[in-house]
């Protein structure tokens, strides 16, 4: 079926007159009737009748017309999202962990406010803490960029990093650690803590730690969740190790340095190797690349 014939069935529709509706299409009215007669006899149906010197809709020719009008508004709307697309404009899905919302909202913001001529939208997804399910909804292409830990055994995928956490001891208020400054995680031990459950990439690095020095603390909680971890300490329910997140500043609990802890943990922005970007995702790629060039 010839896309323009219905472009010009539905303006025919409209005028009900076949000179006017050649006029406004640009084309002869021989050929604007040569299509409508072929549209009529592909579909198995009368679309129009004659009413004087006019024509008019025939009952199936309504029917059609809703549904011509119904697909043509999506289809046009599908080639003016990707014509922006390609212009450098559009929309980008971006998945990220809860933790890194301060950091690529930053970004994302900067992005915007260097580029405040283009139509661009930003459709942010934290529905996961984990990085490997993230990591999944990217190959599935579910995601334009990802902010995430790094993965061992990706070979499809590209790792920039663009941001690092150090760890430190946080507390509920009025705990008896709260004011201290700096501790020796030796001296963390006599406390409950709130611990990251083996789905987290931090369980084996925390469990090193305390292994080192020589103690293994009361477990009061195991949760995957960065977030979730600073949220029960602020609620009172233990103390935890946990990397200092932009968020932990404005919670009600005390930062506090481990003096004997020189680990750190890089975020990194992923992407699928070797496939089709939009032109609004590259560029948004080479921004973030550009601003964390010296991480």
């Amino acid at each position: 079926m010839n896309l323009y014939h219905l472009r010009y069935f539905v303006t025919l529709a409209h005028l009900e007159h076949y000179t006017k509706a050649a006029e406004i299409l640009s084309i002869t009215q021989p050929s604007l009737s040569h299509a409508i007669s072929s549209l009529e006899k592909e579909l198995g149906v009368k679309l129009f009748e004659k009413d004087g010197r006019n024509v008019v809709l025939t009952k199936c020719g309504q029917a059609f017309l809703d549904d011509v009008e119904h697909s043509l508004c999506i289809l046009d709307s599908c080639i003016n999202k990707l014509q922006m697309t390609g212009s450098g404009e559009g929309h980008m899905d971006i998945a990220m962990l809860p933790s890194l919302s301060t950091i690529v909202s930053r970004h994302a913001k900067d992005f915007l406010d260097s580029q405040p001529d283009k139509g661009i939208d930003f459709y942010f997804h934290t529905s996961t803490g984990l990085t490997s399910d993230i990591l999944h909804g990217l190959k599935k292409r579910r995601y334009d960029i990802a902010f995430c830990t790094l993965q061992e055994n990706e070979p499809l995928i590209d790792f920039v990093p663009i941001s690092k956490q150090k760890l430190v001891l946080i507390v509920p208020k009025g705990h008896p650690l709260e004011n201290r400054d700096s501790v020796d995680l030796a001296e963390t031990l006599p406390y409950p803590q709130i611990m990251f459950s083996k789905e987290s990439g931090l369980e084996p690095v925390i469990d090193k730690l305390f292994e080192d020095c020589g103690g293994r603390p009361k477990v009061a909680y195991s949760i995957g969740d960065d977030q979730i971890v600073a949220d029960l300490v602020s609620a009172g329910f233990g103390i935890a190790i946990i990397p200092h997140m932009p968020t932990l500043n404005n919670m009600p609990v005390k930062i506090i340095e481990i003096t004997n802890s020189t680990w750190e943990r890089i975020f990194y922005m992923a992407t699928l190797k070797n496939v089709y970007q939009a032109p609004i995702v590259h560029e948004f790629k080479q921004f973030i690349e550009k601003k964390n060039g010296g991480l």
